[in-house]
């Protein structure tokens, strides 16, 4: 027996369904990263990283720079990552390393974005004199070796966190700002822009209330691709002794573990733990970047819509071009 429905019921259901087109519509973007299966893992692995972070007081009240055993301890119940070469609990330093790096890495990703994007519009905007001179610079950054650059700022700046940042994002922005610099070129040529100077509206207006939010999926790209560098690099340089060593981060724990010889005498647990989390962090990352991709290349969403159809269809492969007989 099927059941009758009212008018009111009908209009009920009928507004439901508008206002959930409507905010998958709004939120197309959260929309497309929560469908891709690596974008998802992605995002998981990343939440559970900053929560160790944000909650490493609650996940090891002890201090972990206090000696805390013999060294080179194995794991165990009381120790479930052993010791390192100093008598200091792993598991502590191992969780606490999280808030530095992590720090490190998204902070360095905010400057560049912020620097990149100001340049490169700018840049691509007003073109002329203005364009030769800020694409002079970005090109001077690009062929000068970053990673010497990077060793000799470290090397003679005083050693610490926001030292670290600043010398990432300073050597780190030209290729982002090159990139935002190609899009606006492309963006400023768009109808609404020349129907925008139409009506009066400021340079510094349209270049951040027009173009701006059409390049929010390369800009959060670029930043995600950024924190990848930005942990990567400033694991790099504790672990060549170049920040603050009294700072616990996971740079710092593969510092002691190559000091100490850890890998000579198979101390594994020194080292496989910190290393394990720089990639398993910058693995994350970059599965969050491939749902980015489909968010800013239409193509790959509409390959993933028609696996989706096919799923479960059999084709039939036949080497034969079917043709169309002509009518007699």
């Amino acid at each position: 027996m099927v059941k009758q429905i009212s008018t009111d019921e009908a209009d009920i259901i009928s507004a439901q369904a508008g206002a959930r087109f409507s905010l998958k519509r709004r939120f197309n973007s959260i929309y497309i990263i929560l469908r891709h299966p690596q974008a998802r893992m992605g995002i998981l692995i990343i939440l559970i990283l900053i929560g160790m972070a944000i909650f490493a007081p609650l996940l090891s009240p002890k201090d972990p720079s206090q000696y805390a055993g013999i060294p080179f301890q194995r794991p165990s119940t009381a120790y479930p990552l052993g010791t390192d070469p100093l008598g200091r609990d792993e598991l502590g330093l191992v969780i606490w390393g999280a808030r530095i790096s992590l720090m490190i890495g998204f902070g360095t990703a905010g400057l560049v974005t912020v620097i990149a994007t100001t340049l490169g519009m700018i840049a691509g905007y007003y073109g002329g004199i203005i364009d030769d001179i800020l694409s002079l610079i970005i090109n001077l950054f690009l062929v000068i070796p970053g990673l010497p650059l990077l060793i000799l700022l470290a090397a003679y700046l005083a050693p610490s966190t926001t030292t670290v940042i600043m010398t990432l994002a300073f050597t780190g922005w030209a290729f982002q700002a090159r990139i935002i610099r190609v899009q606006t070129l492309s963006l400023r040529e768009k109808d609404y822009v020349a129907a925008s100077i139409v009506a009066g509206e400021g340079n510094l207006t349209i270049i951040f209330r027009q173009i701006l939010p059409n390049m929010i999926n390369l800009i959060v790209g670029g930043f995600i691709g950024t924190s990848i560098y930005g942990i990567a690099a400033s694991t790099a340089l504790a672990f060549l002794g170049l920040t603050n060593m009294s700072d616990i981060s996971w740079g710092t724990n593969l510092f002691y573990a190559q000091n100490g010889n850890s890998l000579l005498l198979g101390a594994w647990w020194v080292f496989v733990p910190s290393g394990f989390l720089v990639a398993l962090s910058a693995l994350g990352l970059a599965w969050i970047n491939f749902g980015m991709d489909e968010i800013t290349n239409p193509r790959l969403r509409a390959e993933r819509e028609l696996r989706n159809v096919l799923k479960g269809t059999k084709i039939q492969q036949t080497r034969v071009t079917p043709v169309k007989p002509r009518g007699h």
